[in-house]
């Protein structure tokens, strides 16, 4: 049963984002820049979102996949992708539409969770022979799970500000490493306990990479993009420098 729910979540991770378009909510970006009076530098450019597109096709062509066949692939991997993806629908049905960061906030965990556990039972199957589907679980669980990672390091500061009242601009270093601890600590773990999926590195390394652009572009903050830069450097190299998840599992 499982598996044959992932194709109308799939469908929904393509139609969500395209309500707006049909005056159904505020696009998520747009949101951002009205509630804090421009883009904060802890923030990615709109580019960043651009992934979107490459995970939720991802998202369903495994989808369709499993909704034809049931093998230990797809009995590993459904349920955790199910809910990681269902839970994402709310999210953004939640930041076009009611647009509370707490609120938008809190339901970044489950994504969170359930990707990540996602790309663990993959990493679980890493090994035993390879397909094109295999490919497709790795690099859909992978890159979900970095983006979620990116979703929840950028959220932290949002978080601060809608708490403490702060506008765009205010206290840009304390925000932006606020925002790169996140990532850093949350790669460390990922690539310790979860799995070294370079999908996932891609992921967090984009997001990084556009915040550093939007410092760069427009906030012109050119001390706040070298330190995104080094930071987002650092953060990838933690695959490379970490022990092997599986012989921390």
């Amino acid at each position: 049963m499982t598996r044959h729910l992932l194709l109308p979540v799939a469908a929904a991770q393509f139609l969500v984002p395209a309500l707006p378009a049909f005056g159904i909510g505020t696009p998520i970006g747009d949101a951002a820049r009205a509630d804090y009076g421009g883009l904060p530098p802890e923030q990615p450019l709109g580019i960043a979102f651009s992934i979107w597109g490459v995970i939720f096709t991802l998202y369903a062509v495994f989808a369709a996949y499993a909704a034809f066949k049931e093998d230990a692939l797809v009995r590993r991997i459904a349920p955790p992708f199910l809910l990681a993806g269902a839970a994402n629908v709310l999210w953004m049905l939640s930041a076009q539409t009611i647009a509370l960061q707490l609120l938008n906030a809190i339901l970044l965990a489950p994504i969170l969770y359930f990707s990540w556990r996602a790309a663990e039972a993959f990493d679980q199957m890493r090994g035993m022979g390879g397909s094109w589907i295999k490919l497709v679980a790795d690099a859909g669980t992978g890159l979900l799970a970095g983006w979620a990672t990116v979703a929840v390091a950028i959220s932290a500061p949002l978080t601060v500000r809608t708490l403490t009242g702060l506008g765009a601009s205010d206290y840009p270093w304390q925000m932006l490493l606020l925002s790169m601890t996140v990532a850093a600590g949350a790669a460390w773990f990922f690539a310790t306990r979860i799995s070294r999926s370079l999908w996932y590195f891609l992921a967090l390394g984009w997001g990084v990479l556009n915040i550093a652009l939007n410092n760069w572009f427009v906030t012109e903050m050119t001390l706040l993009s070298v330190f995104a830069a080094v930071a987002g450097y650092v953060i990838v190299r933690v695959r490379f420098r970490s022990s092997p998840a599986g012989s921390a599992a």
